[in-house]
């Protein structure tokens, strides 16, 4: 069985990893992790990949329509 992971969104972060951002949108993180990069909000910094929380909000407005 997997392990439940815990997510905290109380915070308003800059950037998040794909498993934070999974837990801001309410997804799967193979889901947070095809809008984060559509959106074009990845950063690579090393091994680590990082993605924008604007970008990925402007991107999922423009979306819906607003």
């Amino acid at each position: 069985m997997n392990k439940t992971l815990k997510r905290n969104n109380d915070e308003k972060f800059l950037t998040v990893s794909a498993e934070t951002l999974a837990g801001m949108l309410n997804c799967g993180r193979a889901t947070a992790v095809k809008i984060g990069t559509d959106a074009g909000a990845k950063i690579q910094i090393g091994r680590r990949t990082l993605y924008k929380v604007s970008i990925v909000e402007k991107y999922l407005d423009s979306l819906s329509g607003e």
